[in-house]
């Protein structure tokens, strides 16, 4: 399923709630555009584990958590998870 996951692809929870944005895979995990990300974390960007992507659907990468839950599990560059 990785080799499908393309950079500006829509990231949704379960829900088909928006996550983020493909930037690009790296290792094992998805990279967030920064775009995506506001306050604090606006200057960075955040991974989710592929372990997480449930499907891919057309042009968005669907996880198996709801967005709520989904951005919780976000990580920093460094595998820490993001401070929220």
């Amino acid at each position: 399923m990785q080799q499908k996951i393309r950079e500006n692809m829509e990231v949704i929870g379960a829900d088909g709630v928006h996550v983020g944005t493909v930037d690009h895979i790296e290792d094992n995990r998805i990279k967030l555009k920064k775009t995506d990300n506001s306050g604090m974390h606006s200057n960075h960007h955040h991974y989710i584990e592929l372990g997480f992507v449930a499907d891919i659907e057309g042009n968005k990468v669907r996880l198996s958590a709801n967005a709520d839950v989904a951005v919780t599990l976000e990580e920093e560059a460094s595998g820490r998870p993001v401070d929220l």
